[in-house]
């Protein structure tokens, strides 16, 4: 069960297991270089200590942590250190994309999103423990007798429950400044639309704002420009790209809506220092 562990996407529709020290090396797939996720991940830290990169941020996640990783997020793992013991469930981009859950349910994916690391209390971690336990057994003796239709109804209960969590958690963080909001908002249009727009002045246009406002909040409250923060996702997905599959800088180019590799070429080494054909083979 533990080499089913999701690097990118999954072959299945969905995967649970869990890890512990001893398991270190496949973690590994993940600190070498980000990763850009196809599969949804849900991850339940019990102990030890992981420093990893969520698109932009990075985290410290310790034991009581639950952590949210979903489909199109860049992943990276800096640093473990500790007695780990974690508990995962992957589903598939393919699952995902056809899974059937109402709005509401899908609508936490934004809470979960900009709240990827959830700190539980005591009684939550020995709760989640036993449930992911129990879905360990399932897997290891009905895998086959589990069809598209009843992993579905799996993956809307385990939604429906993360949101309630998610919320309960989250409430007191959300009292944000108009501004500190207006940045977080600018950071998540970027996360949707960076491979299509670099154009500053477009999500000015989107948050109802002018340019030079935005600018302002933005330096204010993350300390980066506007194209700073742009620049940083396209640079980590060309990087994921590179590293973690296969497809040609040609291709990796026309997915980041450049308009030929040659202007990539120049864009990418102008940020990285080498060429993306350097960067492939370092």
């Amino acid at each position: 069960m533990e080499n089913d562990i999701p690097k990118i996407d999954l072959p299945q529709d969905w995967v649970i297991g869990k890890l512990s020290e001893k398991d270190l090396g496949l973690l590994s797939l993940y600190a070498n270089y980000p990763c850009r996720l196809k599969a949804g991940v849900f991850v339940l830290c019990l102990s030890g200590e992981v420093e990893a990169s969520i698109n932009l941020t990075q985290f410290k996640v310790e034991g009581g942590s639950f952590i949210t990783i979903l489909p199109g997020t860049i992943f990276q793992i800096h640093k473990i250190a500790g007695n780990l013991q974690i508990y995962f469930m992957g589903f598939s981009s393919d699952f995902i994309s056809q899974a059937n859950v109402s709005k509401s349910i899908m609508d936490m994916h934004y809470i979960m999103k900009n709240n990827p690391i959830c700190e539980l209390k005591e009684g939550a971690q020995s709760l989640l423990k036993d449930y992911f336990e129990l879905l360990i057994k399932t897997y290891q003796f009905c895998a086959p007798q589990l069809n598209r239709n009843i992993t579905n109804h799996l993956f809307s209960s385990v939604l429906i429950g993360l949101g309630a969590m998610y919320k309960d958690t989250t409430t007191d963080k959300s009292n944000l400044s108009k501004a500190e909001q207006i940045g977080k908002n600018f950071i998540q249009l970027v996360m949707q639309n960076y491979t299509t727009q670099r154009n500053v002045a477009w999500y000015a246009k989107r948050l109802g704002i002018t340019q030079a406002h935005l600018s302002t909040i933005v330096k204010q409250t993350t300390g980066k420009t506007c194209v700073e923060i742009i620049t940083s996702m396209v640079i980590m997905d060309a990087k994921a790209q590179l590293k973690s599959t296969h497809l040609s800088i040609h291709d990796i180019a026309y997915a980041l809506n450049f308009t030929n590799m040659s202007f990539f070429g120049k864009y990418f080494k102008r940020h990285v220092g080498m060429s993306p054909q350097e960067y492939r083979n370092s």
